[in-house]
């Protein structure tokens, strides 16, 4: 795919293309959180029209699985203190399960590295259509933030430092 890096006219095996030193991966998944929640807010802003669009959140998810093919990076949602729109957004890993506790206490970053894997996740506030659906029309009012969360994970090259 000619969108694919190309290092000195070749193409870097996946794990030469994926891993990273954990300095750089958390650098890119705060950059690439910024990335994604501003184009979230701009979908919102800009083309979510109930009658006719797809949700952005869900459009979303095509950003991600490109990313993914591109970089080795994933990227999810979860949810924090709402309802899940999707049964792919319930927290399901352990990673995930804490992370979602870890937010809605109001933490504003939750991150780990295991098995050459960093993860990162972080809040995502929802307001207006998001909790209409995910707390249903009309929910009572809260001074407690509706979130969901987003999480980024990447490889990391293995012992620059073992903890965040």
């Amino acid at each position: 795919e000619a969108s694919k890096a190309v290092i000195d006219g070749k193409r870097p095996d996946a794990d030469q293309l994926t891993r990273v030193p954990l300095s750089v991966a958390r650098d890119r998944a705060m950059l690439m959180h910024q990335i994604y929640t501003t184009t979230l807010d701009v979908m919102h802003d800009r083309y979510f029209h109930a009658d006719r669009s797809v949700v952005p959140a869900r459009a979303m998810e095509d950003v991600f699985e490109n990313l993914e093919r591109e970089t080795g990076s994933k990227a999810n949602w979860i949810s924090v203190n709402l309802k899940a729109m999707s049964i792919n957004h319930d927290p399901s890993t352990e990673f995930e399960k804490q992370a979602a506790r870890e937010l809605g206490l109001g933490k504003p970053e939750y991150e780990s590295v295991d098995n050459g894997v960093y993860r990162r996740a972080t809040p995502i506030p929802l307001h207006g259509g998001c909790v209409s659906c995910h707390a249903g029309f009309n929910p009572k009012p809260s001074k407690t933030p509706k979130l969901a969360g987003l999480v980024i994970s990447m490889p990391v090259i293995a012992k620059e430092s073992s903890q965040p």
